[in-house]
This record gives C-alpha cells, structure tokens and sequence, in this order.
C-alpha cells in the first residue's frame, strides 16, 4: 500500500496535527511505562525543528464520551515534555475555544497536547462534524498512532480526509516493517503464534497458513491442536469445542503448502506456580493429572534448526505461561536464538502484541530484532489480512 510520507513536506509556519498514541501506562497517578512517548518523538523533534506548530492529539483510556478528570491527558503531557527535554503546552479540550486559544498562542517550533477526544462522543462513532472541528485547528495532518490506526474514529479516520494527510515517521517505520514481514517478504517465511486461545486467533490463523511457508504454534493454544490429533493433553488449557476447527486449519495448511510445527516435548507440572515441581515429557507422554505450561528443550532445538533456513520471521504470542518462571524458558531460549539470526544478518525478525512484547524484554532481546511493534490490536488485525482505516485512509489521501 502507498502512502505519504513527510519527505519534502514544507511545514514552516505550518500548524499539524499529530494524531499520536498517548494512551500510556498509568498506576497511582504514575506513568510506568514511558515507550510510547520516546517512540513518538522523532516526528515532533523533525517538524517542530522544521518550524511547524505542532498540535498533538490522542485518545487515553475509555471515558466513554464524557469528561473524566482521571482521565485527563494533563500528566501525560508533563511526562511527554520530560521525554522532549523542552517545554509542552497543554490545551484544556481538543477543539472549541479552549483548543482555538492555545492554538493561536503558539510560535513555529512549538508543541501542544490538546485534552483527551475521547471526552466527546464524535472520536469513536467517527463523526464528520467532530472531524471537521478538529481539522480547523490545522494545515496538515500527520498521523503517527499505528497502534490505534485500526479503529475507525474521527482522529484516526475522518479528519485525515478533510486534510492533507500523511504518515509521521514511527507510522513509516511500522509500515515499511510490517510489509518487510508479510507484504513482500524475503522467503522462506515464517510465523511464530501462541498464546492461550485459538478461539482468538482464528482469522490470524486461517490468513497465514496461506502467506507463510512455516507457521509455528505455541502456547496453551498448541494443545487444542495436540488434542484434536487424538493426543491426551491431562489437565491443559485447551478448547474442546475447536477440534474440528484446528484440524480444518491443518488441512488448510496443507493444501496451501505451509508446514505447521507443533510442540514435540513440554514441561509440565501440577499447577501453574512459581517453584512447582517440573518434568519435561515427550507430548504422547503427559499424564492425566498434569498440565502443559511449556514447550520442551526438545521442541527449542528442533526450532532453532529450522530457523537456520528462514529469510523472515513474524512472532505474535508467548510458547509457554512466560509469566511464572520456569515456563518461561522455550520463550526465552527461541528469542535469543532469534535474536543471534537477525544478528548475523540472515533474518529478518519482525514481533508485535502485548505478551509478546514482554517476553521479547524478559529474554533481553527486545532492541535485537528487526522490528518490535508496541501496536497490540493493530498489528494483531495486520497480520489478520484486515485493512485498517486509519492506515487506509492514509494512502486514500495520497492518491
């Protein structure tokens, strides 16, 4: 997909609005996690260097429509200047006289956060008049939220339609990361999914069994499949009702030429708790009383093998209950190994999701793939095959 980027855009005097994702971290009034603000400050350092006026707006949490001052983006825009090193204006709403006024005051290089859209009703029903007022404030649109690129709302969508519109550099460099991965990919390729459930990867599953020439399954998730090929699993996270289904995406797989790899050993214990006693046992050997919460060193390094002739890697999920020590080790020890691969330079490595995310920095291999995608439900429907509005709307404007 084309889209526009910021290359050669003259923005001097120029007032943009940045649609970023501000909706951090919060716990007792504290910002824990502070990535999404460093990430964003490539596109505010470029423009505002380039003298525009730039006017930063985000959703964070769910106000539902109505002002929640426990919601304000007030601290986040504190926090955001932190990060900058320079001072960052705050405007007590997103548009109206409050958001007009603080506009107004700006010089070029300046930078603004307004108040949270979600406080009106109009950002998430996509509303054209609330685009409209918001799209007043500015010259120009820059929209830098992949992570929230997958929600039709008025930040995100319309108003990139009542402006001239473009990708800020972390939306380019998700983009051009996630075409590298899936869009025109050096192959083989391969996918790397876990997690707890195939009841919420479904679309996930049934798109790359026909885009990847390898698909890897993990997690609690890989013992529906273990159990739908007639295995007993004992006491494991599995779903039942989704036998027939694990055993339509097989025969998909197959059909399509990709080879799906199933655990071939894991570690089990009697419960999920930190210090349980442990046993490693071959997946045809788990006894009825016992759960599977790993993958086995066996299944490592029959992966590691093949990672050896892989060209591109996508990794969406956790193998094991990466939270409670010990089962995080299969995670950790394919992560490394992937790590060493895109190292080397012989693969591409491109990870996104929430659990996934986690475990890649509890394996100290977060900065060492290709590409992290902090997105979580955008990148989740990416690798669905689903279009995503906001992105959409991006190459809509740049035709």
């Amino acid at each position: 997909m084309r889209f526009r980027t910021l290359d050669g855009v003259d923005v001097a005097g120029k007032r943009v609005l940045l649609r970023a994702d501000l909706n951090v971290p919060v716990r007792d009034g504290r910002i824990t996690d502070l990535t999404r603000l460093e990430r964003l400050t490539p596109t505010i350092r470029e423009l505002a260097a380039a003298g525009a006026r730039v006017i930063v707006c985000s959703h964070f949490d769910r106000p539902k429509g109505k002002r929640v001052p426990a919601m304000s983006l007030a601290p986040v825009a504190r926090a955001l200047g932190e990060v900058l090193g320079r001072r960052v204006r705050f405007a007590e709403d997103c548009i109206g006289v409050a958001a007009q006024q603080a506009v107004d005051l700006l010089a070029a290089g300046d930078v603004l956060v307004l108040e949270n859209t979600r406080f009106h009703p109009g950002e998430e029903t996509n509303d054209d008049a609330f685009a409209g007022e918001l799209a007043t404030l500015a010259d120009l649109y820059v929209n830098d939220a992949f992570s929230a690129a997958h929600r039709a709302h008025a930040s995100t969508e319309a108003v990139a339609h009542r402006l001239p519109a473009y990708a800020g550099r972390l939306m380019q460099a998700e983009l051009e990361a996630l075409d590298r991965a899936l869009g025109a990919p050096a192959r083989p390729v391969a996918a790397i999914v876990g997690g707890a459930k195939v009841s919420t990867k479904l679309d996930l599953l049934a798109n790359l069994v026909s885009r990847v020439d390898e698909l890897v399954i993990g997690g609690a998730m890989a013992n529906t499949f273990l159990a739908a090929q007639g295995l007993a699993v004992g006491r494991s996270l599995q779903e039942p009702d989704l036998h027939e289904t694990a055993r339509r995406i097989l025969a998909d797989a197959e059909t399509a030429g990709c080879a799906v790899l199933l655990p071939i050993d894991a570690m089990v214990a009697a419960a999920l708790a930190p210090g349980v006693a442990t046993r490693t046992v071959t997946v045809a050997e788990v006894d009825a009383d016992a759960m599977i919460l790993d993958v086995g060193p066996g299944t490592v390094q029959a992966l590691t093998a093949r990672l050896v002739g892989w060209k591109t890697l996508v990794w969406n999920g956790p193998l094991g209950a990466f939270e409670t020590p010990p089962f995080d080790a299969g995670t950790i020890a394919l992560a490394r190994a992937v790590a060493a691969a895109t190292a080397s330079g012989q693969l591409v490595s491109v990870a996104g999701g929430g659990d996934t995310v986690a475990a890649l920095r509890q394996a100290g291999v977060a900065d060492k793939f290709s590409y992290v995608s902090t997105a979580g439900g955008a990148f989740l429907e990416w690798m669905e095959g689903k279009t995503l509005p906001g992105v959409a709307a991006l190459a809509a404007s740049g035709d």
